[in-house]
């Protein structure tokens, strides 16, 4: 515990490493943690360093071989239990989502309600596993094949969803068998900790998950770790670009998931008033810190004017509030650093020629008067030359950019290096299946403005916005944890029976 100018004690975090808590090395680097509706400190994280990253590799590289050959129903049987601890726990992790990164208890509650739905789908990993088996591939010869965990894999997850995103590798992981380390963000790491203590409660062995705090030292010590088999991310693209080439370079495979800049096309055929409310949930939903927000939207000319207008006075009635007031719509931004850089961006799309139909900049709510608030923000006349467009904002903030129609903006899209999601708001069956067809994104909403992919498919883009081949969660997540194994064999009555020896290589029946 420490002590603050007030008087008042903030507690200090530890990690999770082999099955329960751990404080910090001795002198080790801290972190404040703080509520963004306020700005004060509610916490202090321990920055790892490599002894802390190696207690918990270590730990995990211990788990590996007895968890690795625990039967698949008793895998299922712990992650149908920690579903069960997850429900009745939403309301906690959905507090500690709100004080540490800003959304409102709403939105965190479908956080976690995303989350739940991965671990649904990782206990099925009876059927997932399955392998494929021929009979008679040639005389007395069969052939199968079967998929096997890596061993120790690290997560490394954002800010922006500390419980979602967990959920997305964590429970996939650990039921193909793999160990886990997780280094969360520092900026709100208290949710991961209650994650872990609700896998124990649920039956997972001690070592099979470990959760370690810390920044790049910490984070870097993992990519060039050499018991760690495999790395997963989500962040920055300046960050997943990093940790790609780094993890690659040392061996690991790796799928690493960074930023966007997410399209929304809106036709002058398409309902309007059901397209503005989409975008404004969109762009605004948890301050847009999200990587699916809706940060563009193309609007054919003929619907243009409308949709501005429809759009602001929706920014207006966005009711922005501490993320646990009972009607907040919208809470604060991450950090002060993240409301100035958004500010900076909004004020140079002004100077830039951009018109600011609805502007967010210095927005107070009364009683908060030190919290990271930026207001929604509508801007209008945007190029693809300006900063505005060219940046991930990652806040509140949704650019209009004028098109003549569909194949101009695809133009844009395409000429994006993000391509992360991209979604289109028509009438026209025959615009949405070229849209679906032509657009270079990993995932395409048809009237839907943030078409993340339910627990059963997989979540991904292209371009810019994915190092890697392999998307995560879903199918993909339980190839990227797992290496496949073909067995070939034969079994003669007696010694007799098998043919000679060839040596020669034969194929087919000559095997």
């Amino acid at each position: 515990m420490t002590t603050t100018a007030r008087g008042t004690e903030t507690p200090t975090l530890g990690h999770w490493i082999d099955g329960g808590p751990a404080a910090g090395g001795a002198g080790a680097r801290t972190a404040p943690v703080h509520d963004p509706a306020t700005g004060q400190v509610v916490a202090h994280v321990p920055l790892a360093g490599p002894g802390e990253v190696d207690a918990a590799v270590a730990a995990a590289l211990r788990a590996f071989p007895a968890w690795s050959q625990v039967p698949l129903g008793r895998r299922a049987s712990i992650l149908f239990r920690f579903r069960e601890l997850l429900v009745e726990h939403t309301d906690a992790l959905a507090g500690i989502i709100s004080r540490e990164h800003g959304k409102v208890l709403s939105d965190a509650r479908g956080e976690v309600a995303r989350g739940l739905e991965v671990v649904e789908f990782a206990a099925g990993i009876p059927q997932l596993l399955k392998g494929e088996f021929s009979d008679q591939a040639s005389t007395g010869v069969d052939v199968y094949s079967f998929r096997q965990p890596l061993g120790v894999v690290a997560a490394i997850t954002p800010f922006n969803f500390p419980v979602m995103v967990p959920l997305w590798m964590v429970p996939v992981a650990v039921a193909t068998g793999n160990t886990v380390v997780l280094k969360p963000s520092e900026r709100d790491p208290s949710a991961s900790l209650l994650l872990a203590e609700l896998l124990r409660q649920a039956g997972l062995p001690d070592g099979v998950l470990n959760v370690v705090h810390g920044d790049r030292e910490a984070v870097d010590h993992l990519l060039r770790h050499r018991d760690v088999a495999a790395v997963s991310f989500v962040g920055s693209t300046p960050v997943a670009r990093h940790i790609h080439a780094t993890a690659v370079a040392h061996g690991k495979r790796v799928q690493a998931l960074g930023g966007a800049k997410n399209h929304a096309v809106v036709l002058a055929d398409a309902d309007l008033e059901a397209a503005a409310d989409a975008l404004t949930a969109a762009a605004f939903g948890s301050a847009g810190e999200r990587c699916m927000a809706v940060s563009v939207a193309l609007v054919e000319d003929a619907a243009a004017d409308r949709l501005v207008e429809l759009l602001a006075a929706k920014a207006r009635a966005v009711r922005v509030r501490p993320g646990d007031h009972p009607d907040a719509d919208m809470g604060p931004v991450i950090t002060r650093a993240a409301k100035e850089r958004i500010e900076g961006l909004i004020g140079g799309a002004e100077r830039a020629g951009a018109r600011l139909v609805v502007d967010g900049r210095g927005h107070v709510v009364h009683g908060h008067e030190d919290g990271f608030f930026v207001g929604p923000t509508v801007v209008d006349g945007v190029t693809a030359d300006m900063e505005i467009y060219r940046e991930e904002v990652f806040g509140p903030v949704i650019d209009v950019v004028r098109v003549t129609g569909l194949e101009e903006a695809v133009g844009v899209i395409n000429a994006n290096p993000y391509g992360n999601g991209a979604a289109l708001f028509t009438a026209s069956g025959e615009a949405a299946r070229t849209f679906q067809r032509a657009v270079s994104a990993g995932m395409v909403g048809i009237n839907v403005a943030i078409p993340v992919p339910v627990a059963y498919h997989s979540f991904g883009g292209w371009g810019d916005s994915l190092f890697g081949e392999s998307h995560i969660y879903g199918p993909e997540g339980v190839r990227f944890y797992t290496r496949g194994k073909v067995v070939t064999e034969r079994w003669p009555r007696t010694r007799d029976a098998a043919p000679p020896a060839s040596f020669h290589f034969t194929g087919g029946a000559g095997l």
